[in-house]
């Protein structure tokens, strides 16, 4: 607790999330491009997964905005590198996905 206050402190973790969003205007390919671009985008996550730099990632459902697709919480200690990573996934390279960077905290060792 702060001496100079009433309110304990809190030791927090900070870790970088990416949101996984439709584009606007999402480029059209055929189902089979689709498929093969599902693909790519899940071994993409996989890799980071097993690197160490994604700590946790999926799909969102039965969300308000259904532009939100999935989300993915890192661990690189840059917003600049997490957003190197997230933009180097097939599917925002192909303009199916964009992804939204931003810092997450929470309290120290939950994750």
């Amino acid at each position: 607790m702060d001496p100079s206050s009433d309110t304990p402190s809190m030791e927090l973790d900070r870790f970088e999330l990416v949101l996984l969003k439709r584009p606007e205007n999402r480029a059209t390919i055929s189902e089979e491009e689709s498929d093969r671009l599902q693909e790519l985008h899940l071994s993409h996550l996989n890799a980071l997964t097993e690197s160490g730099d994604i700590l946790v990632a999926g799909p969102f459902d039965e969300q308000i905005d259904p532009t939100l697709r999935g989300m993915a919480i890192y661990k690189t200690g840059s917003l600049e590198r997490t957003r190197g990573l997230a933009t180097s996934d097939p599917a925002v390279i192909a303009g199916r996905l964009e992804v939204e960077v931003m810092y997450f905290f929470c309290p120290r060792g939950q994750l």
